[in-house]
């Protein structure tokens, strides 16, 4: 087993997720079977319950994970499928699925250790951070390595170096290195390097600090990686190779670029993929021809990228905009399908309040997507949105919460329901047409109880959907409580022009609505089709709905 530690120093967003899936690409480029790992030190057991403007997007996997803390035990089980936004990174950059089982936090590492302690799993021993916790974090580590039959598992730890939080983590780290033979760690150290106008020029005090608190745990790293808004000048490098105790060829540049998927490629110029084959004594393997592990197909792809000279506007009324990590995989998915026409998705990100004048906001759009979330701030201004858009034939996709929106826009304006809402929103609504499903009437906890996962849907031929995907059954990933409430769909509402363009398998459920218009593209998904985008292949929700705004943008 093979392992590459990715630390970061100096402030957390500098990128550490983005490096660590380059890595994972540039040996995939080699022929080599890769997965990641990313540890996130904080408390609770999966980041479902974190506001999204404190710690960016909730991530959903395939597959949901039933975590137990005490294994052959009568403990209860953890429902996990929300997971840290990084996986979204890994999975984009990869092309692989990973189980959410590869987020590790100190909740679920913590809870391990004091259930297991209480049901006499350590009797007659003082259970410690060390080795008790640090043996833990290790088991779980190499459960994944030896499960995937990896040649190389990748693990990011969250935070920064110096973080309380953190310590544990890089401590299992050190005791890793020590108990494996030479050639199978190799630690990465993300740091920043500023510029200082001032002086004109970049300084590598910020990076000298971080690999010395490093140091300080008994890690030396092997790489160290350069975070900067220009790439790294020959002196700079010369001064961080001295202080850091590390050849100055292992001093990589990693400066702001255009396009993400880019970093591979740049990388690869800097030869960090044969430095990482020689730290780790691997030999490249035969790669067989596939447009996710293919170097020069990756090279066209980013050059693809790169050739995308029209813009496409896309209005995103919403409540989480405050950091750009909110709605990662949404604005990733646009770009996605809007590349594969030849455009640039150019995202108007409206934060939502009472005072919005929806109206102006909207009207030099070429198409509107209303985002999800969860709660009753800016509800109405979203609602609005919808019905601006079934109202000027602006091409709408409403996706999750943005899709019980269009319902309850549909249900006021069409069917003459004052006062329709969601009983998330409003629970003594005359007229509940978004409720919980029935699954979730008798939940009471908030961690992972919701509809959660990939999930067979049902689509109907002949909708805007089927046309998109071509087929009649897909698998998309699900995170809801709440969803439209089939009382209401009377044959009046199916007059005025609704469909329910997929269902469940039980036909229960719905899991998609649309217009019944020719002339106009509205679809309102419960599932998130973001989540499987990929660069090289994208989302069909997403590609339909892009086609429909160049086409409205040239009417």
């Amino acid at each position: 087993m093979k392992f590459i530690f990715v630390t970061g120093g100096v402030m957390s967003g500098i990128g550490k997720g983005v490096v660590a899936a380059s890595l994972g690409k540039i040996l995939q480029f080699r022929g080599f079977k890769i997965s990641t790992v990313k540890i996130d030190p904080y408390l609770n057991v999966d980041p479902g319950t974190l506001n999204p403007v404190e710690h960016g997007e909730c991530f959903i996997t395939e597959e949901v994970w039933d975590f137990k803390p005490v294994p052959d035990s009568d403990e209860r089980v953890y429902r996990i499928s929300e997971i840290d936004q990084d996986f979204g990174t890994y999975e984009r950059f990869l092309g692989i699925t990973i189980h959410p089982s590869n987020n590790i936090t100190s909740g679920q590492i913590y809870l391990s250790t004091i259930l297991r302690e209480r049901k006499g799993r350590f009797l007659g021993r003082t259970v410690q951070l060390i080795p008790h916790v640090t043996d833990m974090i290790k088991e779980r580590l190499f459960e994944i390595a030896q499960k995937d039959g990896l040649d190389v598992l990748i693990v990011e730890a969250g935070g920064t170096v110096g973080d309380l939080e953190s310590s544990i983590f890089l401590e299992s780290f050190r005791q890793i290195r020590l108990e494996l033979p030479k050639h199978n760690t190799c630690f990465v150290h993300v740091t920043l390097v500023p510029y200082s106008k001032a002086v004109g020029q970049q300084k590598s005090k910020p990076t000298q600090h971080s690999v010395k608190m490093l140091q300080s745990g008994g890690l030396q790293p092997d790489i160290v990686i350069g975070r900067s808004e220009t790439p790294l000048d020959d002196e700079i490098k010369e001064k961080i190779s001295l202080f850091s105790n590390v050849p100055k060829k292992a001093v990589v540049s990693n400066p702001d670029l255009e396009n993400i998927y880019e970093l591979p490629l740049l990388f690869e110029k800097q030869k960090l993929g044969d430095l990482l084959c020689k730290i780790l004594d691997l030999k490249a393997k035969l790669v067989s021809y596939s447009e996710v592990t293919n170097f020069s197909e990756w090279k066209k792809m980013v050059q693809m990228f790169k050739e995308a000279d029209k813009t496409v506007r896309i209005a995103m009324p919403g409540k989480y905009f405050n950091i750009t990590d909110s709605y990662i995989s949404i604005n990733d998915a646009l770009e996605h399908a809007a590349v594969h026409q030849g455009y640039k998705p150019d995202l108007k990100m409206i934060n939502i309040n009472e005072n919005t004048d929806i109206y102006a906001e909207l009207k030099e759009c070429d198409g509107i997507l209303l985002t999800p979330g969860f709660g009753e701030r800016a509800v109405e201004g979203m609602i609005r949105s919808a019905e601006y858009a079934m109202e000027n034939k602006v091409p709408f996709l409403g996706i999750c919460f943005g899709a019980q929106l269009f319902w309850i826009a549909f249900c006021r304006k069409y069917l003459g329901l004052e006062n329709a809402n969601s009983t998330e929103i409003d629970k003594n609504t005359p007229y509940p047409v978004v409720d919980l499903l029935e699954s979730q009437r008798e939940v009471t906890e908030k961690g992972g109880t919701m509809r959660l996962g990939g999930l067979k849907i049902l689509l109907k031929e002949g909708t805007k959907l089927y046309k998109a995907y071509g087929k009649k059954e897909i698998i998309e990933r699900f995170r809801h409580r709440y969803h439209i409430n089939n009382d209401f769909l009377t044959k009046e509402a199916y007059e005025k022009g609704i469909v329910v363009s997929s269902t469940d398998t039980t036909g229960k459920i719905i899991n998609s609505i649309e217009l019944n218009r020719p002339d106009h593209w509205m679809v309102g998904t419960q599932f998130h089709p973001e989540f499987k985008s990929r660069p090289f292949r994208a989302s069909e929700t997403y590609s339909g709905f892009i086609k429909e705004c160049i086409k409205f943008k040239h009417k």
